[in-house]
């Protein structure tokens, strides 16, 4: 009789926020691959549609949740439904969010409350309704999506660094108060990664010299480069690992 490798996700559910496109899709699909079912979120419908169908093809359920991540009300909705009619969440990808640079100078404070809003308090928001599940439980994976740049930050970008860093430290928090209950809090802090979000530094030559200069790799990462740490937070392969930020970078984290 074979035995079941320990990053077999089969019989799990995962969440994954933001998962229409970009990362969080990328992430969706390595889940999906290791056997999980997915539910999958975002706040349009259409495009939410459209990342259902292009998992259609895999072998396990997914589900697709429109609802606004950073409103206690909507994912309270959401996820009561979630959890009543399509099944409990067994781990959860905190995955949601955006990036919007400036100067600090001159940098609107209500475009500062945004960031916050997207970055940071989204993250608690689902965490806490998901955990309630979870704590009952008395088992479950949360894995909240920080960035390099909470520690490295860049010119420009101050604003969305302190939203991450304060990210790590809620994902820490977390784990602190929840893995004597029998959660998994970890997170996994991107580099330079392909997506939407970056496609304007993707073609400017000054930033792409800049990346080039501080990531060893000198590349850009694939959104399906992330698929492996996912998987390994997600699954019992990570068994021991708890309060960890993961960092995929292409060794940026080693050069500066």
């Amino acid at each position: 009789m074979s035995q079941r490798s320990p990053f077999d996700l089969s019989g799990h559910r995962a969440l994954v926020t933001g998962s229409s496109r970009g990362l969080g899709l990328a992430m969706a699909k390595a889940l999906a691959a290791a056997g999980a079912d997915i539910v999958l979120n975002g706040r349009d419908p259409v495009a939410l549609g459209a990342a259902a169908a292009d998992l259609s093809a895999m072998d396990v359920d997914i589900k697709a949740l429109a609802f606004d991540v950073t409103s206690q009300d909507s994912v309270e909705d959401a996820l009561g439904y979630c959890e009543g009619e399509i099944g409990p969440i067994d781990i959860l990808v905190n995955n949601a969010g955006t990036m919007v640079g400036g100067p600090l100078a001159d940098y609107p404070l209500d475009r500062f409350e945004t960031l916050l809003s997207s970055n940071l308090v989204s993250a608690l928001c689902v965490a806490q309704v998901v955990a309630k599940g979870m704590l009952q439980r008395g088992r479950g994976k949360i894995i909240n999506i920080c960035s390099t740049r909470a520690d490295r930050p860049l010119p420009g970008n101050g604003p969305y660094a302190a939203t991450k860093a304060a990210l790590v430290n809620l994902t820490r928090s977390m784990a602190l108060e929840w893995a004597p209950r029998g959660l998994h809090v970890n997170g996994i802090a991107p580099g330079f990664f392909a997506t939407e979000m970056n496609a304007a530094r993707m073609t400017d030559p000054e930033f792409q010299a800049l990346m080039s200069r501080v990531s060893p790799m000198g590349r850009w990462g694939e959104p399906d480069e992330l698929g492996g740490a996912v998987v390994f937070l997600a699954s019992a392969a990570s068994s021991f690992v708890n309060g960890h930020i993961l960092y995929v970078d292409g060794g940026h984290s080693a050069a500066v």
